[in-house]
């Protein structure tokens, strides 16, 4: 890691906010690092503005992180702003929008719906670790922290096949990642949130969280707190890993008492 800049750490998805992309970014920006935010809105100038105000180095960029040319944006940005990128925390991406009982189950689900799913919870993530790791790797340093979900690599629920799929994809490219770059001083992580009382969160999501074995919902900190410790000094023999975050809702083996 170089010695004559702090560290740069972008996070993408961060415009909600009460997310869990905005909380990684308070948490990195208040330990020290200088952060560049990504959101497909101009929302995310608003989540700028506060972390400037609490004193945080803080740049912001409205991107489309399933083209290439936004992608390319973003790492511009930290680049010549802060002069590099230390850290990326892989947050862009959601759940179907047409809602819970949709038709995104195997027997309904369409083309276009399977590719729009993977391109903004997978493809997303692949493009942006493609486009840092470079950099990473010439400077012998780089913390890269996916943020995957429970819901694909360890549970599932009914009707979003492609989200699942897509959540288990980030996963697998964890895991290829962190092999083909952990002779450089690259590590690459991921964390799976379980129930998380966010802005998005329904009404059935909290009651979800609330059957959890800890009774409750997560909170954006509590997965941020993770994602901040996977990108810290400390984490350096650490790669490869999913941590689970879910209140062990994803390991009880007794429901519905």
């Amino acid at each position: 890691m170089t010695t004559q800049r702090q560290r740069v750490a972008i996070i993408t998805g961060a415009g909600s906010a009460h997310g869990i992309g905005f909380a990684a970014a308070r948490l990195l920006g208040a330990d020290g690092s200088r952060v560049v935010i990504t959101s497909t809105t101009d929302r995310i100038f608003e989540r700028v503005a506060e972390l400037r105000a609490a004193g945080i180095r803080a740049e912001g960029v409205v991107a489309d992180l399933t083209d290439q040319a936004g992608v390319d944006a973003v790492v511009a940005c930290a680049s010549d702003a802060f002069g590099g990128v230390d850290i990326l925390v892989n947050n862009a991406g959601m759940t179907s929008m047409s809602g819970w009982y949709a038709s995104g189950a195997i027997d309904g689900l369409s083309l276009d719906h399977w590719h729009a799913s993977l391109d903004r919870n997978l493809t997303t993530s692949f493009l942006m670790i493609r486009a840092v790791v470079g950099l990473m790797q010439a400077a012998g340093y780089g913390r890269i922290v996916n943020v995957s979900s429970v819901s694909g690599p360890v549970a599932a629920y009914p009707g979003d096949v492609a989200y699942h799929a897509a959540k288990a994809g980030i996963v697998g490219l964890t895991r290829s990642a962190a092999i083909d770059t952990a002779a450089a001083g690259v590590t690459v992580n991921a964390v799976a949130p379980g129930w998380i009382d966010t802005a998005s969160a329904s009404a059935r999501e909290r009651v979800m969280g609330a059957a959890t074995p800890v009774g409750r919902s997560g909170t954006a900190d509590e997965v941020a707190y993770v994602i901040a410790f996977l990108a810290g000094e400390g984490a350096s023999y650490i790669t490869g890993q999913l941590i689970t975050v879910d209140g062990a809702n994803s390991i009880s083996e007794e429901r519905g008492r």
